[in-house]
């Protein structure tokens, strides 16, 4: 059976290279590229001639947009901070030969955080479906955290999907700018208002949950940091959230403060 690999990208030149010479070997590799500005699109042509440039939409309508354009029976989708083991092939060309049973595999995450992987605070184990049927999966239309959907049996696949999560401090910190601002805009957007005490609330939940009830104090000064940035990234969602709601109240004072000087 032919395995299509669909990858999105944005200025991830310090990883694309890793993430697609693992998967180097696949009949076809499709890379949707939302405006980067650094060497990312020249390291993707060298591993394909199918990277294709298109404006941002959220995680899920990027990844389908990449979907719509693999043509191979089966798709392996990545993220650009992850890669297979060698040995990747050879099972996942085994697992492609299935019967029509079978629409889909789940693969055996585990993630790092400033240099160490994390072994529980949430994130291991952290099985994924990447592998499907082409016509059988499709991602939700979530600008992010988008899930994916496959039609018929899903089963585990023993194979080992490596991810890079943050790489140092300045990463996450940006990482979670961004993704609080994703997420509050989406909630927003679904009707959801917040108050300043739901986000002191949900960040210290957050950082409970991580480190306490999940294990994080296990994954030692790392487990630490990774409750104290889910703990940031919970407040400013809501945070963000918050003066989302009310843009005219905001306006008002602003108006007001100018006037007073």
């Amino acid at each position: 059976m032919s395995l299509s690999v669909i990858v999105i990208t944005k200025n991830e030149e310090a990883v694309i290279r890793r993430c697609l010479a693992s998967v180097a070997w696949a009949d076809e590799i499709v890379v949707v590229d939302s405006g980067s500005s650094d060497k990312t699109i020249q390291i993707c042509r060298e591993f394909t001639d199918k990277v294709v440039q298109a404006d941002w939409r959220g995680f899920g309508p990027q990844k389908n947009l990449a979907l719509g354009l693999a043509t191979r029976e089966w798709v392996l989708s990545l993220d650009a901070d992850e890669y297979l083991p060698l040995g990747a092939e050879s099972l996942i060309r085994e697992a492609t030969l299935c019967g029509p049973e079978t629409s889909g595999y789940r693969l055996s995450r585990v993630s790092s955080y400033c240099g160490r992987w994390i072994r529980h605070s949430g994130w291991a184990p952290d099985p994924v479906t990447r592998l499907f049927v082409r016509d059988r999966g499709r991602f939700s239309d979530d600008v992010v955290h988008e899930r994916l959907t496959v039609q018929g049996r899903v089963a585990a696949l023993e194979l080992t999907l490596y991810h890079e999560a943050f790489v140092d401090l300045e990463e996450v910190l940006a990482k979670v700018d961004r993704y609080s601002t994703l997420g509050a805009q989406s909630m927003h957007e679904r009707g959801r208002r917040a108050t300043l005490r739901q986000a002191v609330a949900h960040g210290f939940w957050a950082f409970i949950r991580t480190y306490l009830l999940r294990g994080g104090i296990a994954d030692g000064r790392e487990g630490f940091m990774l409750a104290v940035s889910n703990a940031e990234g919970a407040y400013y969602r809501y945070a963000k959230l918050m003066l989302l709601s009310k843009p005219a109240d905001i306006s008002d004072a602003s108006r007001g403060h100018r006037h007073d000087l």
